[in-house]
C-alpha cells in the first residue's frame, strides 16, 4: 500500500524497484503503520473493562471500586487473626511482638503484651503472611522463635480465620462490570450485594428484600476459595465479618436485616453408559458441573435437569451418557445447590 502510494504521489517513481531507496524507506513505513495499528488494537482491548489486562484492569478497578477496608481496586491478600493458647510458668510476661512460627514457615506475632495464668492463656495474634494459608485450624501449634523465659515454646490455636488470597482477575472483572451494569441505588438488592462483594474472601452474594417481610433485607454470601474444603460456604466469624461491613453501609431505614451462609443443598446424580468412560472423563465433568453450579445456583432456586445434562455434555471427552436425574426445587429459600455424588454405571 505504502508501494502504491509513493507512486500515485510521486510521478515517475516507482517504490517496486528491488533495493531501491524508494522500496526500502516505503517497506519501513509500512512496517511503522502495521506496528501502530497492532498498537491501536491491543489499546482498544485495554480501554474495555471486560477484555481489559490485569495493569489496565487494575486501573479499571481503582475507578470504579471501593472495599470494605476503604482501598480500590483489587482486594489484597488479608491478615488472619485471632487467638493461640500458651502454657508456662504462671506470671510470666510475654512481650507484645513476639513472633511465632508453624511447621510450614507461616509467621506470625502477638499483638498485646499478655501475663500467663495457671494453665492455658489465651493470647492474641495476627499473620505476618497475608492470604488464606495464613488461617489455621483449631488445635494447630506453632511455636516462639525466641521464647521468654518461663514460657513453654509451643502454642497452639484456639481461633484463626480472616486471612484471604488476593482477588483474581476474573473476580475483579465481575465486580467493576456489576458496578457498571448495575450503579448505586440507594439500598437496593443488587447495592447489597456489590457491599458484601468488598469484603476480602467473598464471591457471590444474594440479596432477598422480601424472603423475611417488607422492610426487611436477607443477605446470603459464598466464599469458593477461602472456605473450599467446606464447599464454599462461609462460616460463623466469616458472617459476623459480613454483617459488620453491612452495618456501615445499609440505609438507616431498613426494618431488620438478616446475614446468613447458605444451607448446602447436595445435588446427587446417576450417570449410565458414559461413552468415552475414563479418569479424565469423570474429571472433567465434575469440573464443568461445579462451574455450572457456580455460575446457576442460587439460594432457593430450582436446579433443572437440563442444567445438568448441558454440563456434562460439555466436558472434555464426553460423547455419550444416560443421566438420571429429576429437577430438584430448593427446600427452603436459604438452601443452595452445591455438587453431591456423582454414581457411574453401566457403560
Amino acid at each position: 500500500m505504502v508501494r502504491d502510494g509513493v507512486r500515485a504521489n510521486l510521478p515517475g517513481a516507482d517504490a517496486n524497484v528491488p533495493n531501491s531507496l524508494l522500496r526500502v524507506m516505503s517497506d519501513a513505513m509500512g512496517a511503522l503503520c502495521h506496528l501502530a495499528l497492532q498498537y491501536v488494537d491491543w489499546l482498544s482491548n485495554q480501554l474495555l473493562p471486560d477484555t481489559a489486562e490485569t495493569e489496565w484492569l487494575d486501573r479499571h478497578g481503582k475507578i470504579w471500586l471501593v472495599n470494605s477496608d476503604g482501598s480500590t481496586g483489587r482486594k489484597m491478600a488479608s491478615f488472619s487473626s485471632g487467638l493461640i493458647a500458651c502454657t508456662g510458668t504462671q506470671g510470666v510476661v510475654i512481650p507484645v511482638d513476639s513472633q511465632l512460627v508453624t511447621g510450614d514457615g507461616l509467621l506470625y506475632a502477638t499483638t498485646a503484651t499478655v501475663n500467663l495464668g495457671s494453665g492455658d492463656t489465651p493470647v492474641p495474634v495476627r499473620s505476618l503472611d497475608p492470604g488464606a494459608a495464613s488461617n489455621l485450624s483449631i488445635d494447630a501449634a506453632m511455636s516462639f522463635i525466641d521464647p521468654q523465659p518461663g514460657v513453654t515454646t509451643t502454642a497452639n490455636v484456639i481461633q484463626l480465620y480472616g486471612g484471604a488470597d488476593e482477588e483474581t482477575d476474573d473476580e475483579l472483572r465481575q465486580r467493576v462490570l456489576q458496578r457498571i451494569q448495575e450503579p448505586p441505588m440507594g439500598g437496593d438488592a443488587t447495592d447489597y450485594e456489590a457491599w458484601v462483594l468488598q469484603v476480602p474472601g467473598v464471591t457471590r452474594a444474594w440479596c432477598d428484600p422480601l424472603e423475611m417481610g417488607i422492610g426487611t433485607v436477607t443477605v446470603r454470601f459464598m466464599m469458593d476459595d477461602l472456605r473450599a474444603d467446606n464447599e464454599g460456604i462461609p462460616l460463623a466469624e466469616d458472617v459476623v465479618a459480613v454483617e459488620a461491613h453491612l452495618d456501615t453501609k445499609r440505609p438507616v431505614a431498613v426494618k431488620d436485616f438478616f446475614v446468613a451462609a447458605p444451607i448446602p443443598y447436595p445435588i446427587n446424580m446417576h450417570i449410565d453408559q458414559l461413552v468415552v468412560d475414563s479418569t479424565p472423563t469423570r474429571e472433567a465433568i465434575e469440573i464443568s458441573l461445579r462451574e455450572m453450579l457456580f455460575e446457576k445456583a442460587i439460594p432457593g432456586e430450582t436446579i433443572y435437569e437440563s442444567w445438568i445434562e448441558a454440563a456434562i455434555s460439555d466436558a472434555l471427552g464426553v460423547d455419550h451418557f444416560e443421566l438420571q436425574f429429576n429437577t430438584t426445587p430448593m427446600p427452603t429459600p436459604g438452601h443452595l445447590g452445591i455438587l453431591g455424588s456423582i454414581i457411574y454405571a453401566g457403560g
